[in-house]
C-alpha cells in the first residue's frame, strides 16, 4: 500500500496533523496501540505469535477461533505495520471524527472481517482445485499452513469510506509525488489489486482481502447514508 499526505482544501475535516500532537481519535488511537504492542511481542517471540495470532484457513490445524479477530493487529515486518499505522492514523482519525466512535469501531471490524470472508472464500476455491488434482497435494498443505495477517483489509475499507465522504480531498503519494483526487486514488487502487490478483503477480499479498474490506466499507457507507443514519451519533 502506498504512502500518502492530504490536503483537505479547507473543507473535509482535517485533523491528522492534530492528531500527530496527541489529538487521535479514541478508537483510532487504540487500534494504533494494540498493533504497536502485537507487533513488539513478535519481535520478541515470531513463531508463537504468528501461530497463535494471525489467521490460517479454517481446515487448517493451526486454525483458531480468535484469529478471525486477532489478525487484524499482526504484522510481518516494519515496512507492513508502518505503512498501515500511517494510513490508519490519516485516514482513520478523519472518518472517526465524521461518523463517530461507535460507528467507526463497527466500520473498523466489519470491514476487517469482510476482507477475511473474501480471503476465505478465494481460499475455498484454491483448496477445491488443489484437491482435485493428487500431483498438487503439497501445495494444499502449504496453503493450510500459510498465516494471513495484516489491517490491510480494514485499511483499504477506512480508505473507501474517506474518499466516499471527502471525494475531492486531494491525496499525493510520497514517491512519485502525483496529486489526484481521493476519488481516483481509490479507483486505481482498486483496479491494480483486482488485476494483481487475478494475474497472481505479487505473490504472498492478499489482493482479494483488500478488495474485500473495501467492499464492505463501501457498502456499510452506501447503507448509513441511505438510511439516513450516517452522521447521527
Amino acid at each position: 500500500m502506498a504512502q500518502y499526505y492530504v490536503y483537505d482544501n479547507g473543507s473535509q475535516g482535517g485533523g491528522f496533523l492534530q492528531g500527530i500532537l496527541g489529538n487521535i481519535p479514541v478508537v483510532t488511537r487504540n487500534i494504533f496501540m494494540i498493533n504497536v504492542l502485537m507487533f513488539i511481542a513478535s519481535l520478541i517471540n515470531q513463531n508463537f505469535m504468528l501461530e497463535t495470532f494471525s489467521v490460517f484457513y479454517p481446515k487448517s490445524p493451526l486454525f483458531r477461533i480468535w484469529q478471525p479477530v486477532t489478525y487484524l493487529f499482526m504484522h510481518g515486518n516494519f515496512w507492513h505495520i508502518f505503512v498501515n499505522m500511517w494510513c490508519l492514523l490519516m485516514f482513520g482519525s478523519v472518518l472517526e471524527r465524521a461518523i463517530g466512535t461507535k460507528k467507526y469501531l463497527i466500520f473498523y471490524f466489519v470491514t476487517g472481517l469482510g476482507a477475511l470472508l473474501i480471503h476465505f472464500l478465494v481460499q475455498y476455491f484454491q483448496a477445491q482445485a488443489l484437491l482435485a488434482d493428487a500431483s498438487r497435494a503439497a501445495e494444499y498443505y502449504r496453503l493450510l499452513g500459510t498465516p494471513t495477517l495484516g489491517a490491510s483489509g480494514a485499511i483499504f475499507g477506512i480508505q473507501i469510506g474517506y474518499a466516499m465522504l471527502y471525494p475531492n480531498a486531494l491525496w499525493t503519494l510520497v514517491f512519485p509525488p502525483i496529486t489526484l483526487k481521493a476519488k481516483w486514488f481509490v479507483l486505481i487502487f482498486m483496479v491494480i489489486e483486482l488485476v494483481t490478483g487475478i494475474t497472481g503477480t505479487m505473490d504472498g499479498i492478499a489482493h482479494f482481502a483488500h478488495l474485500g474490506g473495501a467492499l464492505f466499507g463501501f457498502i456499510l457507507i452506501w447503507w448509513w447514508k441511505k438510511q439516513g443514519t450516517l452522521w447521527k451519533r
